[in-house]
């Protein structure tokens, strides 16, 4: 198996040998990239993984974020010194799979790496095989999901979502009727312990989900917001 390629992009050089050094030992091929510009030139389908930083010149990573889910579905991991949970938010909106903020342990930053990688490449590795098992798709009204990885269809049009995104709605349409509170569904796609500001991080990703499979994404007819309790996919028309 080829190594895993990996994109560092940071305008501080320091910061870039360090993660080259830590990334190399464990045998991921490194690119790097001191700015946004850059990113996007040496962006290419052999790319496995982004390491953007958010605070940069000229393009600043959000930016940059933005400009990579255009064209690529490649997981990206913002790393940054800003931990408030705003700045954590806009990353994860503007198209960002994970967060990490400066300074981070060796132990931190190898899990999430390895868990993003993890995530993708078996999504890859299916989508790559161009097979879609038609026994295992799950169809509601005008949605299409395959329970095997992540293709999704809306009103007979293919979406593009994000591995986190894709779990999301698979959990929901699976479960129909069933409301499921933020820490539910944190701890079920995330696989992580829940804590308080994570409830941020999954109105986010329903707000964003919405937007790409609701006609109109402030009046769901598929995602509801069960008040004070969560979130439920419904199956009927309303």
């Amino acid at each position: 198996m080829d190594a895993h390629r990996i994109l560092i992009v940071d305008d501080d050089a320091e910061i870039r040998e360090g993660l080259r050094i830590l990334l190399s030992g464990e045998n991921y091929v490194i690119l790097e990239a001191a700015n946004g510009t850059q990113a996007l030139e040496q962006l290419s389908d052999t790319i496995d993984l982004v390491i953007l930083d958010i605070m940069m010149p000229g393009l600043s990573g959000l930016h940059v974020c933005e400009e990579i889910r255009k064209q690529s579905a490649v997981p990206i991991l913002f790393l940054t010194a800003k931990a408030q949970e705003s700045d954590k938010l806009l990353g994860l909106i503007a198209g960002g799979d994970d967060y990490l903020p400066k300074p981070f342990s060796y132990a931190e930053l190898m899990g999430r790496v390895k868990a993003l990688l993890r995530r993708y490449c078996v999504y890859r590795g299916k989508a790559q095989s161009g097979m879609v098992n038609q026994d295992n798709l799950l169809t509601v009204r005008d949605i299409k999901i395959s329970l095997d990885f992540n293709q999704v269809w809306v009103r007979g049009q293919k979406v593009d979502l994000t591995e986190i995104e894709y779990k999301i709605l698979r959990l929901l349409m699976q479960n129909p009727h069933r409301t499921f509170s933020t820490q539910a569904i944190y701890e079920s796609v995330w696989g992580e312990p829940y804590f308080y500001v994570s409830n941020g991080t999954v109105m986010v990703h329903i707000r964003k989900l919405r937007v790409k499979i609701e006609a109109d994404p402030q009046k769901p007819r598929y995602l509801k917001t069960v008040w004070g309790k969560g979130y439920r996919f419904e199956p009927d028309e309303s």
